[in-house]
């Protein structure tokens, strides 16, 4: 007799379908996970699909961009934000991670 009912499959967006959902959110700031660390790399900003690339827009620059179809990416259990990983094209190709945290305001 089994107990517990067979383990469901997870559905995970892909990446298009999650840069949709995520495009046009505002942010209030931006961290860059390096080595288990993480730093601040931008402040107020937006979440953009542009053609077939992400934007992480943030502190009048974009910190963060990268072809839609290479976009790893999932919310944080808090759904406070989102955690980004991707070969940044502003920065040479360098895969990187990045996270972003909603604002649920608008100045």
């Amino acid at each position: 007799m089994w107990f517990f009912g067979k383990k469901k499959k997870t559905d995970y967006l892909d990446g298009r379908k999650m840069a949709e959902k995520l495009n046009g959110k505002h942010i209030k700031y931006v961290t860059e996970r390096k080595d288990d660390e993480d730093t601040v790399i931008g402040r107020d900003g937006a979440l953009i699909v542009k053609g077939d690339e992400f934007l992480v827009f943030s502190s009048a620059d974009v910190v963060f961009r990268c072809h839609i179809d290479e976009l790893q990416a999932s919310e944080l259990l808090s759904l406070e934000g989102v955690i980004i990983n991707a070969p940044d094209i502003e920065h040479g190709g360098e895969f990187r991670t990045v996270i972003a945290y909603y604002t649920y305001y608008i100045k």
